[in-house]
């Protein structure tokens, strides 16, 4: 795709002739992308060791068998009850419900005060005032995410987003093929970028190129095994593969 950033204009030039004119043709930028989504937990906000330890604490305290930090940790990004029955397998049917519950009460107790990462709101901005559509594909709740987006006041950023109580959860395509299609961009257009094996397999199943951090929930061997375009350790990196890439 490409975009103009100037225009066209002519003019007669001082003393010439009648055909004596000059133009500058507009200077047209390639653009690899018209739509860039994003993670939340773990790529755009700093929540990942406050999921895994409210997973853990949930579990302490109903009795169940806790799950390590690693355990704890992969299953961000999925949907709250997948991730949890991934998490702790072996607990019994009737105890899901209570576990959800468990996790509800320390994570919200923690979410309005963590942080975007160092350079989110910065990088996110500037791909919104280049004109780039922005979308969010999560595992979070719609609510969640709501309040994260207004807590952290990112909202007015994001063109369209998609949570795991909305559609099916990662890594099935759906999130982006309904982001695709609510914003007429096709899969050639879109980039995803995510801290997660979760996010990169969701991207490959849509068709859709991937861009992984090293920075959230998953191992950069985990992430790498699985071929992004690249891997980046923090916002730094990950703005300047923008301008020059996207």
């Amino acid at each position: 795709m490409a975009r103009i950033v100037a225009q066209v204009w002519g003019g007669k030039r001082e003393g010439g002739n009648i055909g004596d004119y000059f133009f500058v043709v507009s200077r047209v930028m390639s653009k690899r992308y018209d739509l860039i989504v994003f993670d939340w937990d773990g790529t755009v906000m700093d929540s990942t060791a406050i999921i895994a330890g409210s997973i853990q604490s949930a579990c302490r305290d109903l009795g169940l068998n806790v799950p390590d930090d690693e355990t704890a940790r992969h299953v961000i990004g999925l949907g709250l009850e997948q991730a949890l029955r991934h998490a702790v397998p072996d607990a019994p049917e009737t105890m899901y419900a209570p576990l959800v519950e468990r996790y509800r009460h320390y994570f919200l107790a923690q979410d309005q005060a963590i942080p975007l990462f160092e350079g989110a709101r910065d990088t996110i901005a500037e791909l919104h005032e280049a004109g780039y559509a922005l979308g969010v594909a999560t595992g979070k709740s719609r609510a969640g995410l709501e309040r994260a987006l207004e807590s952290s006041g990112m909202k007015h950023y994001f063109h369209a987003t998609r949570t795991a109580d909305q559609t099916f959860s990662k890594p099935n395509p759906a999130m982006l093929f309904e982001l695709m299609e609510e914003l007429a961009v096709s899969a050639e257009c879109t980039l995803m970028v995510g801290d997660t094996t979760h996010d990169v397999l969701l991207a490959q199943n849509a068709g859709v190129d991937a861009l992984a951090v090293a920075f959230g929930a998953h191992p950069a061997a985990q992430l790498q095994a699985l071929q992004p375009l690249a891997l980046l350790d923090d916002f730094v990196q990950l703005r300047a593969w923008f301008k020059a890439n996207a």
